[in-house]
């Protein structure tokens, strides 16, 4: 347990209502954690990727990762910035994530395309539900932030359903 004192030596100030600070950062780790659980979902169907289709589905979910895995490091220092913690553990990533794991020995081609497809278009509700309750308390920066990956996870999603649309 750490002592007060040290505590606040994580105290970062800012000119957000506390009630609403607290609301974004618990909406930021959340995300924190979603991406964390999709960037290796999607490295997972990467590595483990077989079929006709194998060397465009291996370098398509390569430049998804590598774009998912980007978003990480901006979303919790943005927790960071407004006076918040972020994600301490991969236990407390498994506590906060939303994306489903996917354990299986193997996965059809299309299947895992389909359920990254899922999962993406779930983020990005995710990320607008999270804007949204930046825009509620003003919080502008998040809102901003969150807009260009809002953007890139339409373009992930699109980018997979097109993909899928020729697969049997």
């Amino acid at each position: 347990m750490a002592d007060i004192n040290q505590v606040k030596e994580l105290d970062t100030p800012n000119d957000l209502a506390e009630k609403g600070r607290e609301k974004v950062v618990d909406a930021l780790n959340k995300l924190v954690a979603d991406a964390f659980a999709l960037y290796i979902k999607t490295k997972n169907y990467h590595w483990h990727m077989s079929g006709r289709h194998f060397r465009d589905y291996h370098l398509l979910l390569d430049e998804q990762g590598d774009q998912i895995f980007a978003t990480i490091d901006p979303l919790a220092e943005r927790a960071r910035k407004i006076g918040g913690n972020t994600i301490r553990s991969v236990a407390h990533i498994a506590q906060l994530q939303r994306v489903k794991d996917n354990d299986e020995d193997f996965v059809a081609p299309k299947d895992m395309l389909l359920d990254l497809l899922n999962e993406n278009k779930k983020m990005a509700k995710n990320m607008r539900d999270t804007h949204k309750i930046a825009d509620d308390v003003e919080d502008v920066a998040t809102a901003s932030l969150l807009e260009n990956y809002i953007d890139e996870t339409e373009r992930r999603s699109w980018f997979l359903f097109e993909t899928t649309r020729d697969i049997n």
